[in-house]
């Protein structure tokens, strides 16, 4: 069975969710234990699966954040062009 677009779509933002949150509360941890290697590892590992995906979001839905902003397909300044949030966009 094929996943439409909206169904990938809704689930690469429900991973980018959790794995923020995870990467923002390591990052609380790491605040009061910076001498954790595991939390350490923890993070690096983290936001590197929350960097792929917010590179993958770009390249197929465009950035959702600024520091994703050339990873998309296009040259063209496209945000204006998608929904907004009140339109459906989230």
């Amino acid at each position: 069975m094929i996943k439409n677009d909206a169904c990938a779509k809704r689930e690469l933002l429900k991973k980018i969710n959790e794995v923020s949150f995870a990467v923002d509360d390591i990052i609380l941890y790491l605040d009061t234990h910076p001498c954790d290697e595991k939390a350490l590892a923890y993070y690096q590992e983290m936001s590197e699966i929350r960097n792929k995906a917010l590179k993958e979001y770009a390249k197929c839905y465009g950035p959702l954040t600024i520091d994703t902003a050339n990873e998309t397909c296009s040259r063209q300044w496209e945000w204006i062009q998608q929904p907004w949030p009140w339109e459906g966009g989230c």
